[in-house]
This record gives C-alpha cells, sequence and structure tokens, in this order.
C-alpha cells in the first residue's frame, strides 16, 4: 500500500500580478515551506480580484487538496475581497472578528488608531481562526482546510511561519543536483534508465545555456533519503561511463 501523499493548492490573487507590474515570490516561498512540513504543492492558479474567480478557484483547489493557501486580497482598501471571496465559498456571512479587532486596535494605537479602512483586516468569514502575523498586526486566517495569507511575501512567510509544525502530512520531499556539461538529448535515455531503477524517484532535467556551451542540472526528488542517494550515486556513476564529467551539487 503506497504512502499517503499530502498535496496543497495556491491561489495567487491579484492584479498586479497578472499584469506584471508585481513579480511573485509566494510561489516559490510558499512551495519550500510546504515541503518541510511534509506536504507538496501540487497546483497553483493565479487570478485576478474578481469575486466569481476567487470563488471558483477557492472552492476547485479545496476540494482537489487536503490544504489551500491564498496570498493577496485581505488589505484595507475596497478592492480587497479575499476574505469576501472565501466566506461566499463557504456559505457563510462576514463578521468582525473580536481578537482581530483588539490585535489591530493595539496596533494602531500609535499610529493613528483605527479606521474604516485598516477595521476592514478585522473581518473574517463566521467560524475562521486567525493566523498569528508578526509583521504588521493584521493576521491571517483560516477557514476549514483554506488558509488566507497576505500578498506580500514577507508577511506572507511570517505567517506560515507561525503555522510551523500544526499541519498534518506526510514526509517531506528532499532533493539531489547533479550538473553537467551535457545536451538533454545526449542523457535522455540514461536519465529515464535510472529513474525506472529506482522506484520513487524523480529526476527533472533543467538546461542552461553558458559561454557558447550547453548543460544541464538533473535534480533528483525522492521522499525516501536511502533511495535518493542510491538514485544519485547511479547517475553519477552513468555519466561518468559515458565519458561526461558530473558534478556533484549542479552547474
Amino acid at each position: 500500500m503506497s504512502e499517503r501523499i499530502w498535496t496543497a493548492g495556491l491561489v495567487v490573487i491579484g492584479d498586479e500580478i497578472l499584469s506584471g507590474r508585481t513579480q511573485d515570490a509566494n510561489i516559490a516561498n510558499s512551495a519550500k515551506w510546504l515541503n518541510v512540513q511534509g506536504v507538496r504543492l501540487a497546483e497553483v492558479r493565479i487570478v485576478a480580484d474578481l469575486m466569481d474567480q476567487i470563488v471558483s478557484a477557492v472552492n476547485a483547489l479545496r476540494s482537489a487538496h487536503d490544504y489551500v493557501f491564498t496570498t493577496g486580497g485581505i488589505g484595507p482598501t475596497h478592492d480587497d475581497i479575499t476574505v469576501d471571496a472565501v466566506a461566499q465559498a463557504f456559505g457563510v456571512p462576514v463578521v468582525i472578528h473580536p481578537r482581530a479587532r483588539a490585535i489591530l486596535a493595539d496596533y494602531y494605537e500609535s499610529r493613528g488608531g483605527l479606521n474604516e479602512g485598516r477595521l476592514r483586516m478585522a473581518r473574517v468569514p463566521k467560524g475562521a481562526e486567525l493566523i498569528e502575523n508578526a509583521t504588521s498586526g493584521a493576521p491571517g486566517i483560516r477557514m476549514g482546510n483554506v488558509f488566507v495569507l497576505a500578498g506580500v511575501p514577507r508577511i506572507a512567510l511570517n505567517m506560515m511561519d507561525a503555522l510551523s509544525g500544526t499541519l498534518e502530512g506526510g514526509r517531506p520531499m528532499l532533493s539531489h543536483t547533479i550538473g553537467c556539461s551535457v545536451a538533454e538529448s545526449e542523457v535522455a535515455e540514461l536519465l529515464l534508465k535510472v529513474e525506472r531503477a529506482h522506484e520513487g524517484c524523480q529526476i527533472g532535467s533543467y538546461p542552461f545555456f553558458r559561454d557558447g556551451g550547453v548543460g544541464a542540472n538533473f535534480v533528483i526528488r525522492s521522499t525516501d533519503p536511502h533511495q535518493l542517494n542510491l538514485c544519485a550515486t547511479a547517475l553519477m556513476e552513468g555519466l561518468k561511463a559515458h565519458g561526461w564529467h558530473p558534478v556533484d551539487g549542479g552547474i
């Protein structure tokens, strides 16, 4: 019987991402953090600040994966509608969370106090829990298997840190990189042979072009450290046997 694989989906929300004005860093940050938690990021959707798109994405991913994370759209302005969309996805009203209000009141006491915009950040879907935010006061939100995080990568990371160790998950995905100055096409057969010989291992090939030459980094992934080491050793030996010069750790 195969080991249970826990997966997560990510909804990246924001017109600024789709327009190219802002380059998203939350996908990579989320994937790395989830890996440590023993959960694999299996799907990402990038949507605009539109209610129907957010609701559709949240509902699709929460039914397909163990966890869903959203980033963006929980600030103080009128176009920050993620909370409303998540509430609609769950079929519940939006309410002011008393603890969130108290946190914000304390945070803004010496910063001009609460106003209508800042109070928006205390709004949550009814029944939601809060996620601690040590950076800017405004908390994240957990509603069922959906985690609503800030769009600013530094703040989102702090919210994820607050969740560390709280997710039920499997073993983390490990990786080992081997680089070689060889064209992908020349090693395709070897990569397939080595991968098939090592159960539970996957080999990704990432080509590069530098100084007029070609090469690739081969990333081996597995949840089993023993199989990972065996596969890496086999690939190193196979490359050497063909007269190439692999570099453990990548190029």
